[in-house]
């Protein structure tokens, strides 16, 4: 037998051995099929598609499965579907969606292109690995770095770097999946009930004079807003004012001087209706 037809057979015993086997698996998935609950289907159609996983499942499709099997698992997880989509899945299931509070993505720095820089950068263009340099090139150590890992990680495109080097969002098209929030190294993404009122756009823990010269816009954790809020709704903790947003929901404010009282105006109106509110005009 020559050396083609030894190669010629060889190639006939394979395809042979592998179509064997084919045929074989498909017998076997054919036998041990077990068939989908046709309910999933419809509970994945009606979700969003984001795969976001804010339910606490790897997608879409993982949730649907969970929501339908599992009697403990609730109908109102799916975040970006909100209460629209909870009542469909809990109608859908035979579950009770219950009451939950829309959130929207946040931007808790005023800093940008208005912060100083203490060094310069020119690793990759991303906020985890820039972090990795000595906390960043930016001399506030607490704020946006600006490089955009959040934009890039928002699958509902609600997100946008704006001119001054902060991230814009669009509340419209945000969904309050929390994919922004988890991907910040610097934590300065948060999500906030959409009835919050007010909120401080900065993270900084410095004292006021430290704070001040790194960015003019950071607080100065003076106290000025806490001691003209008639609620107390506001402390100071560590440097830092911080508010109480079910005491704040709760006094139904309207004076709002602590806005007024802030020299730098890091206090702020919370979650704005509209696109692109967050960013700060440089």
């Amino acid at each position: 037998m020559t050396t083609a037809e030894t190669s010629i057979a060889i190639l006939v015993v394979l395809v042979g051995v592998g179509a064997f086997f084919g045929i074989v698996l498909a017998l076997a998935d054919k036998k041990f099929y077990m068939q989908q609950n046709p309910l999933i289907d419809e509970v994945e159609d009606i979700l969003p598609k984001g795969q976001c996983g804010a339910c606490g499942f790897a997608g879409c499709a993982k949730y649907a499965e969970a929501v339908v099997e599992n009697p403990d698992v609730p109908p109102n997880l799916c975040v970006p579907g909100k209460a629209t989509v909870a009542a469909k899945v809990a109608e859908l299931t035979g579950k009770s969606a219950g009451a939950v509070e829309e959130r929207k993505a946040h931007v808790l720095c005023q800093g940008g292109c208005n912060a100083k820089q203490a060094a310069r950068y020119e690793g990759i263009h991303d906020c985890a690995a820039a972090k990795l340099a000595a906390g960043g090139p930016k001399a506030c150590k607490y704020g946006c770095l600006g490089y955009g890992s959040c934009v890039a990680a928002c699958p509902f495109d609600a997100l946008h770097m704006g001119p001054n080097g902060l991230p814009e969002v669009d509340t419209y098209a945000c969904t309050g999946c929390g994919k922004c929030q988890e991907t910040c190294p610097q934590g300065v993404m948060k999500l906030l009930p959409v009835s919050a009122m007010t909120a401080v756009h900065c993270q900084s823990h410095d004292k006021g004079p430290a704070a001040k010269k790194a960015c003019p816009n950071a607080c100065l954790g003076c106290g000025l807003c806490m001691r003209n809020c008639p609620h107390g709704a506001i402390k100071i903790q560590n440097f830092l004012a911080v508010v109480d947003p079910s005491i704040c929901k709760a006094s139904g404010c309207t004076e709002k001087t602590c806005l007024a009282k802030c020299p730098t105006g890091a206090i702020r109106e919370a979650v704005e209706t509209g696109k692109a509110t967050d960013a700060i005009a440089s």
